[in-house]
């Protein structure tokens, strides 16, 4: 058992480790390509930092056949993004972080709502969700959601940049690396990282066999904790150097795309409808994502002005309550 634990913690210390200097190229390859660093924490940093869970999905269905850590690890890193913004939130100085955000970000939340909601009738529908051949009616519509979504934030943005035209660009950060240079670094830690979250399910699986915690408590929690680690180190670091608007698209993105990657997986299970197959408690684990980051978008709207505990704001204190109330759920239910 000890041996188990050993090799989560070190697959969990790869993702992290290379999760930062995957980040850190990828926005390097941004900057050489000139494409926006805005726009690049929604999209790329966003599916950057979800590549492990990508990789999770897909063998997890395909290679070790627990479909259940696939989707409790998707649904559990989405409910962990936005458990993030508390962390932020500690960190962010006197004001509440959403405080200090741009309204934009109300438009990648909603759509993630919309696509957790498909997620949620999906799995509590089971059986009775339509399927062409083995692939379920919601795959093409979350495809078709997410696209719209990009383009709408996308057109958002373009906007906002024509309102600010005329200010004096930002210097360039990675002057000293050359484009080669990143796109190699970039791809071996991304190698790494690919590497690692295939192993992920197999100990994930172990652990919940030999634990008797059950794979939806595990997928949702230790699995989809550790494949959201690359989007806290992002997002924290980005908070550092105050990019507290990299760092929030990061997190929303991050849960657009990983909504996504629930549609791929379903192309790679050629046993049926994904989540058909799967436990109706990842419902539960969707619902409760969709209640916080619901709050996001009633915190982003309002802007409280002050925090009011543990140098927290109402808002992500009722986030990390939800987050909590989710992991008691969840382990309450992992019997039944």
């Amino acid at each position: 058992m000890l041996t188990l634990w050993f090799e989560f913690i070190a697959c969990s210390a790869a993702i992290v480790v290379c999760g930062t200097y995957l980040s850190k190229y990828g926005d390097v390859i941004a900057e050489k390509t000139g494409l926006g660093r805005a726009w690049i924490g929604l999209v790329l940093m966003a599916g950057v930092t979800s590549l492990p869970e990508l990789i999770n999905g897909i063998s997890s269905v395909t290679v070790a056949n627990v479909p259940d850590i696939a989707v409790g690890d998707i649904m559990g890193s989405c409910m962990f993004n936005v458990s993030l913004i508390a962390l932020m939130d500690m960190f962010s100085g006197p004001g509440p972080i959403f405080s200090k955000a741009e309204k934009g970000h109300i438009i990648s939340a909603g759509f993630g709502i919309i696509l957790i909601g498909v997620c949620a009738v999906s799995l509590l529908a089971g059986q009775f969700m339509p399927v062409v051949g083995s692939i379920g009616l919601y795959t093409p519509v979350l495809a078709a959601v997410y696209l719209v979504g990009m383009k709408s934030v996308y057109i958002f943005e373009k906007r906002r940049l024509v309102e600010f035209a005329g200010l004096s660009a930002e210097a360039p950060r990675y002057a000293h690396v050359s484009v080669r240079e990143a796109v190699l670094k970039y791809a071996v830690n991304a190698a790494v990282i690919v590497v690692a979250a295939t192993l992920l399910p197999f100990i994930g699986d172990r652990i919940a066999v030999e634990t008797g915690l059950g794979r939806s408590f595990v997928g949702t929690f230790f699995i989809g904790m550790t494949t959201s680690l690359p989007e806290l180190v992002v997002s924290v670091a980005a908070l550092r150097i105050g990019a507290a608007e990299m760092a929030i698209a990061n997190l929303f993105g991050s849960n657009m795309f990983n909504i996504l990657i629930i549609a791929v997986d379903d192309i790679f299970y050629t046993k049926g409808s994904l989540l058909a197959d799967v436990s109706a408690d990842h419902a539960i684990t969707a619902l409760i994502a969709m209640i916080m980051t619901g709050i996001a978008v009633v915190s982003l709207t309002y802007r409280l002005k002050s925090k009011t505990f543990l140098r927290l704001g109402w808002d992500t204190v009722a986030i990390v309550l939800a987050y909590i109330v989710s992991i008691i759920l969840l382990y309450s239910m992992r019997g039944a």
